[in-house]
C-alpha cells in the first residue's frame, strides 16, 4: 500500500464536497461511488484515499455498478479523444479488435452491459480468454466480477488522477 501523500490529494482535499464528487466522476461515473470517497476526506495519504475507494466500490448496488459500467467503452474500441482508455486497451491490437466487439456484442445481449475488465497490462489475447469466459457466467457472479474489475480500473485511474491533480480553478462567474 501506498504511504507517502501524492502531490494531488492535499489540492483535493481542499476542494468543496461537490467539486470533489464532480471530479471523481473523472475516475469512476457511479455518483455514489464518487459522492462517498468525497465524503471520506481528507486523505492523508493515497492508501487511505485507495482504502475508502475500494469500500465504496464494494457498496455498490447493481444500479451503482450499471451506471459506472455504462460510462466505459467496450473493449477494442476506445473512447475517441479518450487518453486514460486507449492507454489502457494499449494491448489490443488491431486484429482482435473486431473479435473483441462481436464477443462484447454477445455479452451485452447476455448480461445488459458493456464487458468491463482491467485493461491495464493485459493482451487482447487476454482479454478476448476472460470474455468468452465471462460470457458465460450467471447474473451474480457477473455482477460481483464486474465489481472487482471496476475496482481494479478505480484504483489505477485514481493514483494516476491524485498524482497528476491540478490546483483547482476558481469557477467562473455564474458557475456556481
Amino acid at each position: 500500500m501506498t504511504t507517502s501523500a501524492p502531490p494531488g490529494l492535499a489540492r483535493f482535499n481542499a476542494v468543496d464536497g461537490r467539486d470533489a464528487a464532480r471530479m471523481l466522476r473523472e475516475v469512476c461515473a457511479s455518483r455514489a461511488w464518487a459522492a462517498a470517497v468525497a465524503d471520506g476526506r481528507p486523505y492523508a495519504t493515497l492508501g487511505e484515499l485507495l482504502d475508502a475507494a475500494d469500500a465504496a466500490t464494494a457498496g455498490l448496488t447493481a444500479a451503482d455498478l450499471a451506471e459506472a459500467t455504462a460510462a466505459h467503452p467496450p473493449i477494442g474500441r476506445p473512447a475517441p479523444g479518450d487518453a486514460a482508455s486507449a492507454r489502457e486497451q494499449s494491448g489490443v491490437r488491431d486484429e482482435e479488435r473486431a473479435q473483441l466487439l462481436e464477443l462484447n456484442r454477445a455479452y451485452q445481449e447476455r448480461h445488459g452491459q458493456v464487458f468491463l475488465i482491467c485493461a491495464t497490462g493485459r493482451t487482447g489475447a487476454e482479454m478476448l480468454a476472460a470474455l468468452r469466459t465471462r460470457i458465460g457466467h450467471d447474473a451474480e457472479t457477473e455482477r460481483e466480477t464486474v465489481r472487482t474489475e471496476l475496482g481494479k480500473i478505480n484504483r489505477i485511474r485514481l493514483t494516476r488522477w491524485a498524482e497528476t491533480l491540478q490546483a483547482p480553478r476558481a469557477p467562473a462567474e455564474g458557475e456556481r
